[in-house]
Order: structure tokens, then sequence, then C-alpha cells
């Protein structure tokens, strides 16, 4: 009797669950974006470190090119994202919002020293 009411509660879980399921759709992630803007850096990076590649003597001797090529690529391309999510549009003008670094200074401890808090503000909302 135990095995049956354990089946029909989660039938019945199952198909509420199923019923009263809302789809929802996240917003564009900033991740997202810093990815994908790194991706696509390093993926031009290696045909730029190719091309670079193929105006030497010996092509075959300087592979490591494309991987110069694609670390640059994926640090540009990170940097521009990371730019991109700082930026932006309000009223018609481009306003960057980066995070302020804000000392704090401490109570006197024991030993007579003075430490000092660096705190930032990471998270932002508009409510």
């Amino acid at each position: 009797m135990n095995l049956l009411m354990r089946k029909i509660t989660f039938a019945i879980t199952a198909m509420l669950l199923a019923v009263w399921s809302v789809p929802c759709h996240a917003a564009e992630s900033t991740f997202k974006g810093i990815f994908t803007d790194s991706i696509y850096g390093g993926l031009t990076g290696t045909l730029v470190g190719a091309a670079v590649m193929a105006f030497a003597k010996k092509p075959g001797d300087h592979l490591e090119n494309m991987a110069y090529g694609a670390a640059a690529g994926v640090l540009t391309g990170a940097a521009f994202g990371i730019g991109r999510a700082f930026a932006e549009m309000e009223n018609g003008k481009v306003r960057f919002s980066l995070p302020a670094i804000i000392p704090d200074f401490q109570e006197t401890n024991s030993r007579g020293q003075t430490p000092i808090v660096i705190t930032t503000q990471l998270f932002r909302g508009r409510f």
C-alpha cells in the first residue's frame, strides 16, 4: 500500500508540475556576451596567425603563430565584451558604469594597526 501511495503521489506531482509550469525567457546574459566575443576573437586571431604564418619562409616551423593569434584574439574579445557590458545607452547618450572602489578604514585593532577594507558595488538595479 505504501508503494502504491508513493506512485500516486509522484504521478499527481508530475502532472501538476507539467500543467502549472510557466515558460520563462531569460534576458541576454552578460557572461554569454563576453564568452561569445572571446570565442569570435579567438577564431579571428587564429586566422590572422595563420595568415602571418603564410608569409614565413618555412610555414611548418611557425605553427605557434596561430596559437599566439588565438591567445591575443581571446584576450581582445574578452576586453571588448567587458567593455560592452559596462556601456549603457540612456536617453541617446552612452554611459560607462564601472564599479566604484570604496576604501574604508576600520577601528584600530589590539596591535595598533588600522586595517583598510576595500569594497565595491558589483550589482545595480532599477526598480
